[in-house]
């Protein structure tokens, strides 16, 4: 009887297939992976105390998001099923036609494990983007209905590929045979496809967004880009520079500064020329190019709690305000609003239950145990290991997307949207849409009643912040 692999094995093949193939089609990304594999050992080598503060460095050198695009709810149900297959599942909504100021029409959310565990084995994970055809900000009805019929033309993932998937959702994994298998079909069915683009109908796509026309103007999917995870996403940047590959104009999220990394910072480099076939209205076909891939890189932090998302959201919001007609650099604005506003410690955000922290045993001296979760951190006790963020922010992602697009598309802003949130999209799909609070939230209940147990204390009678 052959081998069964599991969900995470299979997550971790996964990832290193598309790694291989987008490397073969964006060597730049082989350079990417490369850099931030020295930044990673060149920061582990000088700061020895910090280097797994938010994951072993094998973690983080293996680590990689994904970003894909799909056209419709069937096309999105199907990929849940793919990613499915190797352990992950569809946590949080993102609704990047509120982005500001560069809306997209798409809704997404992130396929990725949410056990902890299989994180620490494996923290594989797609951002995986619908287009919303449907909103007359940015489609007429017209053009809904050519999408619509130009998407539910297509197939992105064959019937044997989708079947294999189920099978290995209902007996968590596969043979080494059928792993073999759907490997290859998964990895494949990403590939940057070889047929020609109709010029005249991804022109009129790109008029509106460039997103658009990568989703609904070709007639299968790819990975728009892969990312690997760095621990000094500023040296990498220079680095970067320095080998003569061009970056965006910024680094998206949180300002580096002085205090605790929260939340995600990303950056990449530009979207490069492709060539493509092209097919004319003439039928006959040329050669060009496009630009809708590129590189993306991230350094990750703590989670923050609800609280903390606002009082974050509230800072970019100052950060917004004071440099309005400043004409003043917006690291340089953030980083003094970060100095005033942001606690400046770890313990401060536990305290006003700002981010998510998991609470374990500290081994320190026996004693009177107190009924107070801060006493207990100062008593050595216990201890608070900050919990890493996995997952993203809808404004860093849309200026990344800003940033690598071809035009700067068209919004009617006079025209009524379309609703579409988290319980609409886990309808579609089958399949329901994890809210990352409450899994940030799971994970620091469960980490704090067991040590409480170890300690012989009833968690229910131990004051926390977040009581």
């Amino acid at each position: 009887m052959s081998k069964q692999l599991s969900h995470w094995q299979l997550r971790a093949r996964f990832a290193r297939g598309l790694s291989d193939l987008y490397g073969r089609e964006v060597p730049a990304y082989t350079t990417l992976v490369e850099v931030s594999a020295e930044v990673n050992e060149d920061y582990r080598r000088n700061h020895p105390d910090q280097a797994e503060r938010l994951g072993s460095i094998q973690r983080v050198t293996a680590e990689r998001h994904g970003a894909i695009r799909v056209g419709s709810p069937r096309e999105l149900a199907q990929a849940a099923r793919v990613f499915g297959a190797a352990g992950m599942s569809p946590v949080g909504f993102y609704d990047l036609r509120e982005a500001k100021p560069n809306p997209v029409p798409v809704v997404s959310t992130a396929f990725r494990p949410i056990d902890r565990e299989e994180l620490a084995r494996n923290p594989f994970r797609v951002f995986t983007s619908m287009l919303v055809p449907q909103d007359r900000r940015f489609f007429s009805a017209e053009l809904e209905q050519r999408l619509e019929e130009f998407i539910g033309a297509r197939t992105l993932f064959s019937a044997e590929l989708l079947e294999l998937a189920d099978r290995s959702i209902a007996d968590a994994g596969l043979s080494e045979e059928d792993a073999e298998h759907y490997l290859e079909l998964a990895t494949g069915a990403f590939a940057l496809s070889p047929d020609p683009v109709d010029r005249r109908w991804y022109a009129t796509l790109d008029e509106i967004s460039s997103v658009a026309a990568d989703i609904g103007g070709v007639a299968s999917t790819h990975i728009n880009h892969l990312t690997p995870r760095v621990l000094d996403i500023d040296e990498l940047y220079a680095r970067m520079e320095a080998r003569g590959i061009a970056m965006i104009d910024a680094i998206q999220g949180p300002p580096r500064w002085g205090g605790p990394d929260v939340l995600l910072r990303q950056t990449s480099f530009r979207a490069l020329a492709e060539p493509r076939t092209f097919l004319e209205a003439d039928g006959s076909t040329t050669r060009g190019d496009l630009r809708v891939r590129f590189g993306e890189v991230e350094a990750r932090g703590i989670a923050l709690t609800v609280a903390g998302r606002n009082h974050y959201d509230h800072m970019l919001g100052v950060v917004d305000d004071e440099q309005a007609g400043s004409g003043r650099p917006r690291p340089e604005v953030a980083l003094e609003v970060w100095e005033r506003l942001c606690p400046r410690t770890e313990r401060a955000l536990l305290e006003q239950d700002l981010a998510f922290f998991a609470i374990l045993p500290a081994g320190g001296p026996a004693g009177p145990a107190s009924l107070d979760l801060l006493e207990l951190l100062d008593s050595g006790l216990v201890r608070a290991e900050p919990i890493v963020y996995e997952d993203f922010l809808p404004r860093s992602a849309a200026g990344i997307f800003a940033s690598n697009l071809t035009s700067d598309g068209a919004v009617d802003e006079t025209q009524a949207g379309t609703e579409r949130n988290s319980a609409w999209m886990g309808e579609q799909i089958g399949v329901e849409i994890h809210d990352p609070y409450a899994l940030y939230a799971q994970e620091r209940q469960r980490s704090f009643d067991t040590t409480m147990a170890v300690l012989g204390l009833d968690p229910r009678q131990v004051v926390t912040p977040w009581s």
